[in-house]
């Protein structure tokens, strides 16, 4: 078997899964928009990458598909509540949930996501005592994923630009989130419970590389947002805001008052002062080069390497993070 993330085999079956889970006993409108939200695609990296980790530790993929869907729907459980919050308009292309059916419902349907991970577990074939490992890393996954948010949103009301605090922020919301697809898989494959963490946790820089990379794309890529730029619009403390004021600590004051605007009154113009900014001082440069570092911290785990095909796969997903921003190395 060719164990890929760009590997079809038992996503079809993971689909199935989430759109019979959203359903549930019978059609109703909670199922029909997260049905709604799940069909406007997504690379399904999570899923795709509990597939191929279960397969790379020597376990099957039809044995990891509960577990796939759990983590995917886990994922866009956020993704909703993100929109809500940040006010986007629009992901993949798409109207958001909030856009659609307003924001209670979007609620409501972030809230059904965050559920259903739980009973894809029920269709797992394996112990009792399994199962609850799963459950429980699940469960405080998806409350590092709140406290890490959480955090993310209170950087800049307290003006805190640490790159320390933004590292503890992305690492709740976004790191665990490629760890625990890998963590689990290792789990139905025959880990302990120990094993399989640090086995996950060698993914946890790859989560971070991802976040690195989607901040860097927000402002010089194309990311299926509105424009370019939205992070700025939204007041996020980003890896380059971060950098920024390190490189620039006399401009601190600055950026914060173009990052405390109202949404509406972000003009084009700060967006591109700021991404000439960010440029001028080096402060690109310095998260290119983090990204570098994080990429060449996963290709030197020693606890990887004793897993080669899984060190493969930790290869090609730092391969698809890269990608979008390639051309800036």
């Amino acid at each position: 078997e060719t164990i890929s993330l760009t590997s079809s085999a038992g996503i079809s079956d993971v689909e199935s899964l989430m759109n019979a889970l959203a359903q549930g006993s019978r059609f109703e409108f909670a199922g029909q928009m997260v049905k709604e939200h799940l069909s406007t695609g997504g690379k399904r990296i999570r899923a795709r990458l509990a597939l191929s980790s279960s397969a790379a530790l020597g376990s099957s993929r039809s044995v990891s598909i509960p577990w796939a869907a759990a983590v995917e729907l886990l994922h866009n459980a956020t993704l909703i509540h993100d929109d809500i919050q940040d006010g986007d308009e629009v992901r993949r292309g798409q109207p958001t949930t909030w856009v659609r059916h307003g924001q209670a419902q979007a609620i409501n349907a972030g809230d059904l996501l965050l559920m259903l991970p739980f009973l894809a577990l029920s269709q797992l074939q394996t112990s009792d005592s399994v199962r609850w490992q799963l459950s429980w890393r699940l469960a405080d996954q998806a409350a590092s994923i709140v406290r890490g948010q959480v955090e993310e949103m209170t950087l800049l009301e307290k003006e805190d630009l640490s790159f320390e605090s933004y590292i503890r922020a992305v690492n709740g919301k976004t790191s665990g989130l490629f760890s625990l697809p890998v963590e689990g898989s290792a789990l139905l494959s025959g880990h302990s419970s120990e094993s399989a963490r640090r086995i996950g946790e060698a993914f946890i820089g790859l989560g971070t590389l991802f976040q690195l990379q989607d901040d860097v794309l927000d402002l010089y890529g194309h990311k299926g947002r509105q424009m370019a730029g939205m992070d700025i619009c939204e007041g996020k403390v980003s890896a380059l805001v971060v950098r920024h004021v390190e490189a620039k600590p006399d401009q601190r004051e600055a950026l914060l008052a173009i990052l405390k605007l109202p949404r509406e009154k972000t003009t084009p113009a700060h967006i591109a002062e700021m991404s000439q900014a960010f440029k001028d001082s080096g402060a690109l440069d310095w998260v290119l080069d983090d990204i570098h570092q994080l990429n060449q911290a996963v290709q030197s785990d020693k606890y990887l390497h004793r897993h080669p095909q899984l060190f493969a796969l930790a290869q090609e997903l730092c391969n698809v993070a890269l990608k979008p921003i390639q051309f800036m190395f």
